[in-house]
């Protein structure tokens, strides 16, 4: 049987490449091995007189597969990996297992076998395994599923704060859980009978009598959680809070006005009585009874003022009015 031509045989392309210069020497690199590629090879000089045969060589590809036992668990039960391979092992050769690409810590071990008892959650993701001193050829990597029940259930608000009287909140449950939870209910707090179901719950026209608490529950089919209750800060606005504040605001400006007002009269009316008392004094010139000096009037003035400032006069004042 003549040996076939790797260049023309379907499903090489890329797979396969020719180095050298193909006249003095040749190099075959093959990529991306398979168990297919297990064969004897041998190359061929053809010239223009004769062909000539190099003597075989034998390529064994061998694999390392990890198999996993089982694939997917529930919380608290166990899973076996084993790593198989078709090569020849040294009796001691020890097996290295990796979790989502990186070494697992003190797994190293010379038993084909590595068992994780009671898987948690935390367990969930890829492995696979290689032979010591072959790390560069490690297994392709097996998913490792782990079913838990909600947990880490909470609700969240929208909008959050104070919620004014009339508008509308929606309340929303997340939880951890895998498969995810597929069932969610709404309960008031110190209520037994359910509110709603589904995952978001929506209150419209909301009113002082929605200012409880309120907590959802997820279930699925590994178990069921409650949520830790939330308030919702119902802030009442009554109808007649909108006329206060204007009245508010009226009553405001006419008592800024009155004060003005008052304000300008005190400062008007004391001037008016300034120059109402200005006016009172006449000039001492200009009054017509300048002329009726006391001193010019009698010739007794001096003498009756005399009298009357004097202490010492006891004797009645005579009548001096000529006869």
């Amino acid at each position: 049987m003549d040996p076939e031509d790797l260049s023309s045989m379907p499903g090489y392309e890329g797979h396969i490449e020719y180095l050298g210069d193909k006249e003095s020497e040749g190099t075959l690199r093959i990529t991306d091995l398979r168990l297919s590629d297990s064969a004897g090879y041998r190359f061929r000089l053809i010239t223009s007189g004769d062909k000539f045969a190099g003597s075989p060589v034998s390529l064994t590809v061998t694999d390392v597969v990890l198999e996993m036992v089982p694939t997917s668990v529930s919380e608290s039960e166990s899973v076996t990996l084993t790593c198989r391979t078709k090569c020849t092992l040294d009796p001691i050769a020890a097996f290295i297992w990796y979790k989502n690409g990186q070494p697992i810590p003190n797994s190293n071990t010379y038993s084909l076998v590595y068992s994780l008892f009671s898987v948690s959650s935390e367990d969930t993701g890829r492995y696979s395994c290689a032979v010591e001193g072959h790390e560069d050829l490690p297994s392709a990597e097996e998913t490792l599923t782990v079913r838990y029940g909600p947990r880490n259930t909470s609700v969240s608000v929208s909008p959050s704060g104070e919620i004014v009287e009339g508008s509308s909140v929606t309340l929303t449950c997340s939880s951890d859980a895998n498969p995810p939870a597929d069932k969610y209910t709404w309960y008031k707090k110190n209520i037994a009978s359910p509110k709603a179901s589904g995952q978001s719950y929506s209150i419209t026209n909301i009113s002082s009598e929605d200012r409880v608490e309120y907590y959802c529950e997820a279930s699925n089919s590994k178990g069921t959680e409650t949520s830790i209750p939330v308030h919702i800060n119902v802030m009442s606005v009554f109808p007649w809070v909108p006329v206060m504040g204007v009245g508010a605001v009226l009553t405001a400006g006419a008592l800024l006005v009155i004060i003005y007002c008052t304000l300008k009269r005190r400062s008007t009316g004391g001037s008016d009585a300034t120059t109402d008392t200005q006016s009172v004094h006449h000039d001492p010139n200009s009054d017509p009874y300048t002329g009726l000096n006391m001193r010019t009037m009698s010739p007794d003035y001096d003498t009756l003022a005399n009298v009357r400032d004097s202490p010492s006069d006891t004797s009645p004042q005579r009548d001096t009015k000529p006869p």
